[in-house]
């Protein structure tokens, strides 16, 4: 029979342990840490929309429109038309023709502070720097809008000064002071607010072109359908799109308006305050729900 075999021996586990944690001096940055606000958002806006070149290209053709045309109307109407010829035309009326055109470029600028990131990445940029979406929508909103008046309403007043002054031989009236008004501050306001509406569009559609498109339509395609609108039964669809055309709330300001009824004095500012009040809110539930 064999003798059983005494167990071997375990050897013992080693007992492990951490060496002790290097000790380092405390670092403090010498770069400030200070909490991020709606200022630093502005500062940023501000420094792309001045440092791109679009913004002078379109602003640049906007203010040659806007001048260039409107004094180039009183001229021509001056030097053709006599004494009592114009009696009881405001002559700011002129200005608006270069207006017209000039809205354009400022459409054009809007779409682009907003879509042309999401076309080249750059917005994703953005929302590093600031993750508060709302903030910078704001921010690019203050800094377009503030521009975007500025200068319509420093091109708007020269143009009037001006065409007064051609026009003063052709028996037009002197401009009131509700006339300046609404001829400088109203349409400027109306101006910029329209732009801002196209920021917003922008930032919605997330594509230039198609943006920009939009826009266009938005401003020409309602009096162009009412141009060619002979059914008797659509008389009313038709008079609705004078009325509310972007052309015939420019003229408005103007005391030129297309119909005799629709919006008068200063119904169209609050009219695209509402549609773009509207539309911004839309925007910035869309901006917080959608991925970068």
């Amino acid at each position: 029979m064999s003798t059983p075999q005494p167990p071997m021996p375990q050897a013992a586990a080693p007992n492990w342990q951490a060496a002790p944690a290097p000790s380092y001096p405390t670092y403090t940055s010498p770069i400030p840490v200070v909490r991020t606000h709606l200022g630093h958002a502005l500062a940023s806006e501000w420094t792309k929309i001045r440092s791109v070149r679009s913004t002078m290209w379109t602003l640049g053709v906007f203010v040659l429109l806007v001048v260039g045309i409107g004094l180039l109307a009183a001229a021509l109407v001056s030097n053709s038309a006599t004494e009592g010829d114009l009696a009881g035309e405001n002559p700011l009326s002129f200005g608006f023709f270069g207006l017209l055109l000039g809205t354009m470029c400022v459409i054009t600028l809007g779409v682009l502070s907003t879509a042309s990131e999401y076309g080249t990445g750059m917005i994703r940029t953005t929302m590093t720097a600031c993750p508060s979406r709302g903030r910078v929508l704001a921010a690019k909103a203050i800094v377009f809008f503030l521009v975007a008046f500025v200068v319509t309403f420093v091109s708007v007043v020269l143009v009037a000064l001006a065409d007064v002054a051609l026009l003063s031989n052709t028996g037009v009236k002197d401009p009131s002071g509700g006339e300046w008004l609404k001829g400088t501050l109203g349409i400027s306001l109306y101006i910029a607010l329209l732009g801002l509406l196209s920021l917003i569009v922008g930032s919605i559609i997330r594509h230039s072109a198609g943006a920009i498109t939009i826009m266009i339509g938005l401003v020409l395609a309602p009096l162009v359908i009412a141009l060619f609108m002979f059914s008797s039964s659509l008389e009313d669809l038709r008079q609705a799109l004078f009325e509310y055309s972007i052309p015939n709330q420019l003229s408005v300001f103007y005391s030129n308006s297309l119909t005799e009824t629709g919006p008068s004095g200063w119904d169209p500012l609050w009219i695209i305050l509402g549609v773009t009040a509207v539309a911004f809110a839309g925007a910035l539930a869309l901006l917080n729900q959608r991925d970068v």
